[in-house]
């Protein structure tokens, strides 16, 4: 497993070691052990899976405290772009977001700490997405950022005439009012 740092901190891109050979592949998807190797300290306790049509946006969606959560995302079939926003207010970085391409295809992950917004666009005709989560979802807890906040000016890689978006997701709030959820 190798483990790449992003622009920001603690935001991680794990890349597997996959084991190829005439019958397929294999990989470990997550071994606590080699994240404890890596300094990578986490209890997950949840899986999460969806599957999305092309042009959907999901997010961007966070948790916040007691209820934030760490998510390990990955892609069993297709391709997203994936985005982690920092809302951390204290970082230099709050406000900046990476965008990962992850495929089934590639296999990476992208390990998103505590204190970030995550949303993902489908670019493949559907995706099936799969993430750990380190705490339990509590919906009176959930928060979100509109996807299209002009601060952000995020490239979701797709057509805004072929956009799919969930009617929750469109009454997310913009970016301005975020700076009070991770001081």
């Amino acid at each position: 497993m190798k483990v790449l740092d992003t622009e920001i901190e603690d935001l991680k891109i794990i890349i597997p070691e996959i084991y190829e050979d005439s019958r397929g592949y294999f990989y470990e998807i997550y071994s606590k052990k080699k994240f404890i190797e890596n300094n990578l300290y986490y209890d997950f306790v949840q899986d999460n899976q969806s599957k999305s049509h092309y042009g959907t946006i999901r997010g961007l969606h966070f948790q916040i405290k007691p209820y934030a959560q760490v998510k390990l995302v990955r892609v069993l079939q297709g391709k997203i772009l994936d985005v982690a926003l920092d809302l951390r207010s204290e970082k230099p970085s709050f406000g900046k977001y990476v965008a990962v391409e992850l495929s089934d295809e590639n296999h990476k992950q992208l390990l998103i700490p505590r204190g970030f917004a995550h949303g993902f666009s489908v670019l493949s005709e559907t995706a099936i997405v799969s993430y750990k989560i380190d705490n339990i979802y509590m919906p009176d807890y959930e928060r979100g950022i509109k996807f299209n906040d002009a601060d952000l000016n995020i490239d979701w890689k797709i057509k805004k005439s072929e956009f799919i978006i969930s009617e929750k997701d469109m009454l997310n709030e913009s970016f301005s009012k975020s700076d009070i959820y991770f001081k």
